[in-house]
This record gives structure tokens, sequence and C-alpha cells, in this order.
């Protein structure tokens, strides 16, 4: 389910004092089975941007495709009732979860939470109980433990993966994720990451990840598009972005902190590769300065000898 989005301009309070330009004639095309990173400052237009995908801010000015979906910009006024798609069907592919998404939890029990999106959308019966386990089940909790308990009782990680399974049974094939990682310790948030990409491969295959932490975006994305003042400056891969110091310096866009521990180990005198953006790839360096490799299969010799 490709996304093209064309001429995309959204300005807030029109007509009035506080008037703002939040998005200003974006263009952008998204290809099937991609993982996106979206970058920038704060008021940079992403999350305003994204929203538009499912139609939860309005269109306004160009459009937007996505699969048989097309949303047309009306001048900000409301679009006539044979032009609006069926808003349903288009939510239940593109699937949001929002910064922090376990504050939105309101059901008694799990399950109702889980259900919510799924009933609204017309999913009934016994295919709504199969989804509802499934999603959970999908985010790693166990199904029979937790249906019957208040959302409201678990514990901050739990009730993060009840709120992304709540989004998961209703069948999306593009998940737009706004922070996903937010507020959570290291191994939460590599734990919630590596979900991330299970349900990219199970379910979801286009995911879009908005984010502050360069880190995140390095690991996992395939491209990443740079937003500032409300405009699109930007669609690079995440080495072409994050090795090339004169686009960080002009985007005003941090190193991951991989890459500037690389450059700092090679200012000290370290042989070492600067141009590298994930943990895997800066061990692999040290390791292979410090001469601790096999030359044939590129494993750490103290490892393989602990093997044999």
């Amino acid at each position: 389910m490709p996304i093209k989005i064309t001429d995309l301009k959204y300005v807030y309070s029109a007509g009035t004092p506080f008037e703002k330009t939040a998005l200003n004639n974006i263009s952008l095309e998204i290809a099937d089975g991609e993982f996106w990173g979206v970058i920038g400052h704060t008021g940079s237009g992403k999350s305003t941007l994204f929203s538009h995908l499912n139609a939860l801010t309005r269109i306004q000015y160009g459009t937007i495709e996505i699969d048989e979906f097309k949303l047309i910009g009306n001048g900000g006024r409301k679009p006539k009732r044979k032009h609006r798609p069926d808003y349903k069907a288009l939510r239940s592919r593109v699937g949001m979860v929002f910064q922090y998404p376990e504050y939105q939890l309101f059901a008694e029990t799990v399950e109702e939470d889980v259900a919510f999106g799924a009933k609204n959308i017309g999913v009934k019966g016994e295919e709504l109980v199969e989804r509802v386990k499934g999603a959970i089940q999908m985010v790693g909790l166990d199904y029979e433990d937790v249906k019957s308990r208040s959302p409201f009782d678990l514990s901050g990680g739990q009730k993060r993966r009840v709120a992304l399974a709540g989004v998961l049974a209703m069948h999306p094939k593009i998940l737009v994720l706004d922070e996903p990682t937010a507020g959570l310790d290291p191994r939460g948030k590599k734990d919630i990451l590596d979900l991330i990409l299970k349900i990219k491969s199970e379910l979801c295959p286009t995911v879009i990840m908005i984010s502050h932490n360069m880190d995140e975006v390095a690991e996992y994305c395939d491209k990443i598009a740079v937003m500032s003042g409300g405009e699109l400056k930007l669609v690079s891969t995440p080495r072409e972005l994050f090795t090339s110091e004169q686009l960080l310096g002009e985007l005003h866009i941090e190193m991951p902190c991989v890459t500037a521990l690389a450059c700092e180990l090679k200012r000290r005198g370290l042989d070492i590769n600067a141009s590298v953006i994930t943990e895997k790839e800066l061990l692999g360096e040290i390791l292979r300065v410090k001469g601790m490799l096999n030359a044939d299969a590129e494993t750490p010799v103290a490892e393989k000898g602990a093997d044999e």
C-alpha cells in the first residue's frame, strides 16, 4: 500500500491573528514495506504531517493517495459528501499510535480496551475475539492473564503494549508511531523497537516512526524524512545523512551517539572507520582495530575460543 503525498499544506487558525502555516507544500512518496524515520525539532510539522494519513487531521490543500483512498484538499472547507473517503476503512488500514499512548486507556478491562477500535470499524463476534487475543499476544502479553484485568493495574510498559494492541486489532497495513520509546529506560526502548520490527514482519509492512532519538532512527529505519519549519528539507538513508557532517550542520541535527563516539575515538588516534551508525558496526570496528577478529568469519577470537 504505497503512500503518495502531493503539495500538502496545512494552516492552523487560518484568518485569525494566530494563523500559522504548519505544513508548506509537502510532497513525499513512501513505498510498501519501508521503515521510515521522521525527524525534526519540536514544531517542525512532523506529527501534523502524518496525522493526515488516517484523516485525524483533515486535509486542507493538496492530495494524499493511499492505495484506493484519495484525500483531496478543499481549501480548508468541509469536503462534500461525494468526495469523502470511507474514513472507517482508511483508519483500519492506517494505524496511529500517539506519544504516551498508555494515557489514552479508558476501559474497565484490557480486553475491552483492545477491542474498542476494531468494534468501531465493524468487527464483531468470533472475529473480534480472535483479533483481540492475537493482538494482545503479538505485543508480548499473556492473554489469559491480562484480559480481565484493569489496564490501570498494569505496569507502565504493559500499558503501552495494551495501547499498541488496540491499534493492531484493527489489522492496519501502515503503522505510524509518534515517539514510541518516549519515557522508557534503555531496556524498555530496545524491547519496544524489537517488537515494532516483529509487527512489521508479521502484520504491518510499512512503518513510519516519528522520533527525536537519532540512534534509534539510524539503527532501525530504511529512510529518513527531515522536517523543519513546516517544510520537508531532505529525504535520505540513515548512512547518507549521519555520516555527512556538512548535512548535519546545515540541518541542525545531532549525530547518533555511536557515530559521535567513533569520531572521538578517531580523533584520539584509534585507526577506526568513523562512518558507523549502529552499535554493532562500532563494536566490529573496535575489535577489528584491536586485532581480535577471526579473519575468515569475522568472529571475535575470544568468543570462538570460549565456544570451543
